[in-house]
């Protein structure tokens, strides 16, 4: 003979919890967001202006780039010819007036210490060029 604790015939209340009700309106709730949820991501439909942009003819001229490379062991070259920072910075001084400014490409050796190259952009920096940027090799494409 097995104990029970709800039983009927004592008048007592249920000690058990009927979890087929919860699951019930569980399931049809997640339906209810399920099917509601897209009909709230639509969004106002408004037709944007197409704006046409007209180059002037000065972005058409291409400046070339001021290339500055910088060996592992600290050598700076110029456009490909050896030089040293104080050259570098008076290049820079007198690019940097023209217009439009010439960008600056930074070129390092993989084992080359980053605060050699943090020189050479401060110094671009401090001669007012607007862009510098890095030379990196793409990488492969199985990568």
């Amino acid at each position: 003979m097995g104990a029970s604790v709800g039983n009927k015939e004592d008048g007592a209340p249920m000690a058990e919890i009927n979890v087929t009700p919860l699951v019930d309106v569980m399931l049809v709730m997640l339906i209810i967001f399920m099917i509601t949820t897209p009909l709230m991501n639509h969004k106002v439909k408004v037709a944007l202006p197409e704006a046409k942009v007209e180059k002037k003819k000065e972005e058409k001229q291409q400046v070339p780039p001021i290339t500055i490379t910088v060996t592992e062991n600290g050598e700076l070259f110029l456009n490909d010819e050896p030089s040293s920072k104080s050259a570098i910075e008076s290049r820079l001084s007198v690019e940097a007036q023209k217009t439009p400014q010439p960008p600056v490409q930074i070129r390092a050796d993989k084992t080359t210490q980053y605060h050699l190259i943090s020189e050479v952009v401060k110094i671009a920096q401090q001669q007012g060029i607007a862009k510098v940027g890095f030379v990196t090799t793409p990488p492969k494409k199985g990568q």
